[in-house]
């Protein structure tokens, strides 16, 4: 572990219980950082970190600004200053632009945008003052083209595209970079879920549901988690060093 080049780096994942969180926490544990997942439920928390070799583990809410705070302040206090920032956690609610009430913007703001501001609010200065950091930013294919019926989430992850490309120049001499992920339809248990609900409201086919949420990848296929993780390992060495300011898509090839 002590020749991998994350070795000895404090990394720190949002939404780190599930799905796409947990396979990136896994991937840096394996490139031999200091990995501490973030999420809501301590029970499944705990169970996921012993099973990846995480090293530890913060609950927070992460649209409860000052629980977010508070949770990285803790994992800051235990390992060290967060070197390695993966804001993941994030959620989706679909409507119709004319039945999307301004609550429904309000909580994908919340979830999708304004935890990624408090998080890189919290950790940026120790970077700054270290003179090395990376965060990763989770969007969507949904930051870079509009999506029928998705309109507040679409909004949202468009934001977080703005924003990584404005803290990647505010960072650009300080030894930080800052970049977003944008991944496709993913195959997560969340994405499995809705897949389920689909079926049983209309009848057809798994098989039909997931070709039609493909339909757009040339690839024609999910995108696996470990696909994400990958590339913020990327993002996350030292060869990425003039890698900022980006919004790279894993897609399949997808137009944006």
């Amino acid at each position: 572990m002590r020749d991998e080049p994350l070795h000895g780096r404090h990394a720190l994942v949002t939404g780190g219980s599930r799905g796409i969180g947990t396979a990136i926490a896994r991937r840096l544990a394996e490139r031999g950082a200091t990995v501490t997942i973030l999420g809501r439920e301590a029970v499944r928390l705990e169970q996921v970190a012993k099973e990846i070799g995480a090293d530890g583990f913060v609950t927070a809410d992460v649209t409860d600004r000052d629980a977010l705070t508070a949770a990285i302040a803790e994992a800051e206090a235990t390992h060290g200053g967060v070197a390695i920032l993966v804001n993941n956690a994030g959620a989706a609610e679909s409507a119709p632009f004319l039945k999307s009430s301004p609550e429904l913007f309000s909580r994908m703001l919340s979830v999708n945008l304004e935890s990624v501001v408090t998080a890189c609010h919290a950790v940026l200065p120790g970077m700054i003052a270290e003179g090395y950091g990376r965060v990763v930013n989770i969007a969507s294919t949904a930051g870079l083209k509009g999506y029928r019926y998705v309109s507040a989430y679409v909004a949202a992850k468009h934001a977080v595209i703005g924003l990584t490309r404005a803290l990647a120049l505010e960072t650009a001499e300080r030894g930080v970079t800052v970049n977003a992920i944008c991944p496709g339809f993913t195959d997560t248990d969340l994405l499995r879920g809705s897949v389920e609900r689909i079926v049983e409201k209309t009848g057809r086919d798994e098989a039909e549901v997931i070709s039609e949420m493909v339909k757009d990848n040339p690839q024609k296929r999910l995108i696996a988690p470990e696909e994400i993780a990958d590339a913020v390992i990327w993002l996350a060495s030292p060869s990425a060093r003039s890698v900022t300011g980006q919004s790279i898509a894993i897609a399949g090839g997808e137009v944006m």
